[in-house]
């Protein structure tokens, strides 16, 4: 009789805390972070990769979480969404997000602010292209996108509408 799969012990620094938790082989990313630390800010949207709403940021890269393996979090570092408010207070692009109106039903917010938070990290003033191309992992059904790039443009330090007014778009 095969023997069943044992839980895989794994350690990487969460949120600037380090955790250690037991996954199973086949476990998600997304799963232990929601099921086992109780994330729940990491949404389960398509479970295959296609809409972001699951996106959190693991050594730098905002990758989805529904399509990693819990396995590979062991030695990494990892951020989500519950991470960023510090002292109570929203972070820049959680608050640029709502001041663009940005957020709608907030089924995708979370993911959308994780994607931009990686490409703010990597690339402080991206141009308008740059935004739409990496936000273009993200899917949101409720508010269209461009509340979103204004708002990504807001947290980069620009006000996407004054802008267009002057490029005359």
């Amino acid at each position: 009789m095969p023997q069943s799969p044992s839980p895989i012990k794994i350690s990487f620094e969460l949120n600037g805390i380090t955790q250690e938790v037991e996954v199973m082989p086949w476990d998600t990313a997304l799963a232990a972070l929601r099921e086992r630390l109780g994330l729940t800010g990491v949404k389960e949207g398509c479970g295959i990769g296609e809409c972001g709403a699951c996106t959190i940021i693991v050594n730098g890269r905002a990758v989805d979480s529904c399509l990693m393996l819990a396995a590979q979090l062991d030695g990494c570092i990892v951020e989500t969404i519950e991470g960023l408010a510090k002292d109570g207070r929203a972070h820049p692009i959680q608050k640029a997000f709502l001041d663009a109106g940005a957020v709608q039903c907030g089924y995708c917010t979370p993911g959308m602010i994780m994607s931009a938070k990686a490409l703010l990290d990597k690339h402080p003033k991206p141009g308008r292209e740059e935004i739409i191309r990496f936000m273009s992992g993200n899917l949101c059904r409720c508010t269209g996108y461009q509340q979103i790039i204004e708002a990504v443009d807001r947290a980069a330090g620009r006000d996407a509408k004054l802008e267009d007014a002057e490029d005359g778009s």
